[in-house]
């Protein structure tokens, strides 16, 4: 009898011992229901862009890159649905006064999080402007790059390269880069 008392009282404290340490375990850092999926991040960026266009009104490689600066945000809705705000000023090294400025919105898809590293692509929408163009030009620009989470709070945005199209006549396609980085608002 007092054999069986035994193993029932084992039996009773290594199951109050799992049931604890189930209750203990989680397997997220915040629970779902609390956690922010929400966040905003704002900064500023540096870019060098080939124009495409060299005076004259024809379409065609500008013998100088224009240098500028920016700034960007991305708001996180959730992993999958973020959106990128950019405009951009570039009005440095000018070939016969030509210099351009962009105002886009779009769509930013997160590709995969790896230690930190985030490559992205992007497709934005907005306008253009510059010395060459009369009044504003339609603008869609493809692209993506990699951001490098420093801090909790800091991102570094290594790289960022687009593709341009503005709907201007002639048609131009303007490409460059972009590095920066960003302070988490939100």
């Amino acid at each position: 009898m007092c054999s069986v008392l035994l193993r029932q009282s084992i039996r009773l404290f290594f199951c109050l011992l799992l049931a604890a340490a189930a209750v203990s375990a989680r397997a997220q850092v915040a629970p779902a229901a609390t956690s922010r999926t929400l966040s905003i991040n704002a900064g500023g960026l540096g870019s060098v862009f080939q124009p495409d266009y060299a005076g004259n009104g024809i379409a065609q490689t500008s013998p100088n890159w224009l240098y500028g600066f920016g700034a960007y945000a991305d708001v996180h809705f959730s992993r999958w649905v973020q959106i990128e705000a950019e405009a951009r000023w570039l009005h440095y090294n000018q070939y016969l006064g030509i210099n351009e400025n962009n105002y886009l919105i779009g769509p930013r898809i997160p590709i995969h999080d790896f230690r930190g590293w985030t490559p992205y692509g992007k497709v934005l929408f907005g306008f253009g402007s510059g010395s060459f163009v009369n009044g504003r030009a339609g603008d869609i620009a493809f692209g993506g790059g990699v951001d490098y989470r420093l801090t909790r709070k800091l991102t570094l945005r290594v790289l960022d390269l687009e593709y341009q199209r503005w709907s201007v006549t002639p048609t131009l396609w303007p490409y460059g880069g972009s590095a920066g980085i960003s302070y988490r608002v939100y």
